[in-house]
């Protein structure tokens, strides 16, 4: 595998994080193709589309807000399972974490992400993406 590839999907997840949890929900919502797809147990159905996944950006955001919490998107074990000039396929471990404004932090959720990813000029873009959550079957 070709490692400066590899660097880049890295830092694809780092930075779909950091946008996500600094609530740049456009900036997360293009981290995806524009037909991405975002598939979660957690949520009611999946999520298609940049609109859409910018307005699902924004409502955790919101909901953070909302709820007196800072939460962060913490990525482990990125494991790039396959790799060609034009797609890869990874997946990587995912803890959502919240910290209440002067008082503690809990876990959200433990999930594993497994990710379809394209070739965006020099950078990476999700095609789809499915969430497991460790809690559900």
């Amino acid at each position: 595998m070709d490692g400066t590839q590899v660097t880049g999907i890295h830092q694809l997840y780092a930075r779909q994080s950091h946008l996500i949890d600094s609530g740049n929900a456009g900036g997360w919502a293009d981290t995806f193709t524009p037909d991405g797809e975002f598939h979660s147990p957690t949520y009611p159905a999946p999520v298609v589309g940049r609109t859409p996944l910018r307005d699902f950006a924004r409502d955790f955001a919101r909901d953070a807000r909302a709820g007196g919490e800072v939460r962060r998107h913490v990525v482990t074990n990125v494991y790039v399972e396959s790799l060609d000039a034009e797609e890869a396929r990874v997946s990587a471990y995912l803890q959502v974490m919240a910290t209440r404004v002067a008082g503690g932090t809990r876990v959200l959720r433990l999930t594993a992400l497994h990710d379809r990813l394209v070739r965006h000029g020099d950078d990476w873009r999700v095609a789809r993406r499915d969430v497991r959550r460790d809690d559900t079957a």
